[in-house]
């Protein structure tokens, strides 16, 4: 069934143009990836679609009842909101009874002898009964949990920016939505995060359009990829890989359609210099079709990055790290961590938010000082190091004039020059686009040029934070092509398990112990070493239900019933349990032993909450197909 049609949207950006009466529809169920080079207006779209921008001309066409979700790039929270009061926003009556449900059971924490709120408390239940909102709030509190929030009842403006974006990312996903939007949804969360989400959106009722730059993302999350190009829309059935496959084929469609295009105008206008006699009406009909084939474009002309920069010579001792400690905040982030660097490695970095790994970086790259250890870089070393933080450029400046100012003409490493207009062509800068000014460009497109100044300065080391975040899965595989050829050292920080596995050949690790230990392979390698070391898990006798034919029934077996009586109860008493920890954990302060032993029970406790939870979903879900067979 479609859900939402759009007839002829036309938006431009200045003097560049987005959309060219672009038409498309959206069916329920779709699973939809948005790709594009950035600047070619992904954002501006999907702001279309949730009625956060409008369209010069066009119309969306969809029923008055239909719900939209979007988490953008940049999500706004209301600061004095504690978690759950954020995510539990909207008008729906499901909303409204959890809001008031778990407002209510705040108030009776702090007053438990309170009569009045105990009725209240009373009739919340009822509500929750009521409109059936049990099943939704606790697949809230699990959606949280899994993207590592277990502090519901904090304030927002005491979480971290990550623990902020993990919580619109929450507030979408359990909106009753038609339509989910999520735009970059996987920036700034660790590779466990992402695997959650992936297998949280398989599952996901309503469509969804997602732009994202990762790669294994796209492929196992989506049916359908939407292409910006130039302001043309294209549209292909299929995952990530499908759409590789499909947009080879059009691209070889349109070059022999080019070359066929060539060749019927050379041979009219070889008619035209013979001057042949004719009759008036014939001839002028043939000299429009001359012009007519004049105007026609034919596709962008492609350029491989087939070659990399970096003459300089790079000698056998690169750099060694020796006796590394670092600690941030009271927090021991590594010690003892050495390290030898080799000519052409390709090494990437990996763990956990917050565990250290742009930290190690910067020390590495002579940015950061360690608290104890030292650096030996080598002599001929020329470090070029990529940014997490967003550079600042001169806005008042052209692109070609920021690419000049570093270097007019680079060499590779075959001795052949190449200018700065070519290099800019080949990160994706058409030569009308290299005359705008940087303020004109898009956040994506300066990190792309950012990228480029750094890579034009010709380094022989290259320190890479995280550049996969702001960079389009185009210019993604523009940056993996070019390492590929690239003489020097390559170092990386990175969640994006894609790049991972075409860029490094080694990883050091960030363990949960505060060690980081080397592995020899790529990320997929790594996962696969993972899962052989985990002992096989042992089926459970819910486990060992689910895979026999499941039989219609009429109701609850007596054990069920009983365990369902008592859930609730269960989920309270180790939420509750779990708080008290939060609190105790909080007043150990330096006492390490106690901090230890507490943390354990709270994982003890974490552990029990998720299976109650998980229990609570089954049967909930179970007496709902009694109810619906009855």
């Amino acid at each position: 069934m479609s859900l939402l049609r759009a007839e002829q949207i036309y938006k431009t950006y200045g003097d560049k143009e987005l959309f060219n009466h672009i038409s498309f529809v959206i069916e329920d169920h779709d699973r939809i990836g948005l790709i594009g080079v950035n600047g070619t207006g992904k954002s501006t779209l999907l702001k279309i679609l949730a009625n956060e921008d409008s369209a010069e001309r066009g119309k969306l066409f969809h029923s008055n009842d239909m719900h939209i979700e979007y988490l953008p790039q940049a999500p706004e929270l209301d600061e004095d909101l504690t978690v759950l009061d954020q995510i539990y926003y909207g008008d729906s009556a499901i909303m409204r009874t959890m809001r008031s449900y778990e407002k209510t059971l705040r108030e009776l924490e702090q007053n438990p002898e309170n009569r009045k709120l105990q009725e209240k408390l009373l009739q919340a239940q009822q509500q929750m009964d009521e409109n059936e909102a049990w099943a939704a709030n606790t697949s809230a509190k699990q959606v949280l949990t899994r993207l590592g929030i277990t502090g519901f009842s904090k304030k927002v403006k005491e979480l971290s920016g990550g623990q902020k974006k993990r919580t619109a990312i929450a507030k979408a996903l359990i909106q009753p939505a038609d339509l989910l939007i999520l735009d970059e949804p996987t920036n700034h969360l660790d590779n466990e995060s992402i695997e959650w989400l992936e297998s949280y959106l398989s599952s996901y009722h309503g469509a969804l359009m997602v732009v994202t730059h990762d790669r294994y993302f796209l492929n196992r999350v989506t049916n359908r990829i939407y292409e910006l190009d130039q302001g043309h829309l294209y549209t292909y059935e299929g995952n990530y890989e499908l759409f590789l496959e499909k947009k080879a084929e059009r691209e070889a469609i349109e070059e022999q359609n080019e070359t066929k295009r060539k060749n019927i105008l050379r041979s009219e206008l070889e008619w035209l210099r013979r001057g042949p006699k004719a009759r008036g009406t014939k001839q002028k009909a043939r000299v429009q079709r001359v012009e007519n084939l004049k105007e026609q474009k034919g596709p962008a002309k492609k350029h491989d990055v087939d070659f990399a920069i970096g003459s300089a010579r790079l000698g056998k001792k690169v750099l060694e790290a020796e006796n590394l400690s670092k600690s941030c905040d009271g927090k021991n982030l590594f010690s003892s961590f050495s390290y030898l660097v080799t000519p052409r490695e390709r090494l990437g970095i990996i763990g956990p938010n917050g565990s250290g790994k742009t930290t190690l970086l910067n020390i590495l790259a002579g940015k950061t000082e360690a608290d104890k250890g030292h650096i030996e870089i080598g002599s001929t070393v020329r470090i070029g190091y990529y940014s997490q933080e967003h550079e600042d450029l001169n806005e008042n400046k052209r692109v070609i004039e920021y690419i000049r100012d570093i270097a007019e003409v680079v060499q590779t490493v075959n001795g052949q020059e190449i200018t700065a207009e070519q290099m800019l062509e080949r990160f994706l800068f058409a030569r009308p686009m290299q005359w705008n000014y940087i303020h004109r460009l898009s956040g994506g497109e300066r990190r792309r040029l950012y990228l480029l100044g750094v890579l034009m300065k010709e380094p022989n080391v290259l320190f890479l934070d995280e550049p996969t975040n702001d960079l389009d899965t185009q210019t993604l595989s523009v940056l993996e092509n070019y390492l590929e050829h690239f003489p020097g050292v390559v170092i990386t920080v990175s969640h994006d398990r894609y790049f991972l596995d075409r860029v490094v050949e080694s990883l050091l690790v960030f363990t949960s112990n505060d060690k980081v230990e080397r592995f020899q392979g790529n990320y997929s390698q790594y996962l696969e070493t993972i899962k052989q070391k985990q002992p096989p898990k042992a089926k459970t006798e819910n486990q060992t239900t689910k895979q026999k034919p499941q039989r219609s029934r009429k109701k609850l077996s007596y054990k069920e019933q009983q365990e369902w009586n008592g859930l609730e109860d269960r989920i309270a008493e180790l939420e509750e349990k779990k708080a008290e920890t939060e609190t105790q954990i909080a007043q150990a302060g330096s006492d390490f032993e106690k901090v230890q032993e507490l943390m354990e029970e709270q994982n003890l406790v974490e552990e029990q909450l998720d299976e109650a939870m998980e229990r609570w979903t089954e049967l909930s879900l179970l007496i709902e197909e009694i109810h619906a067979e009855n």
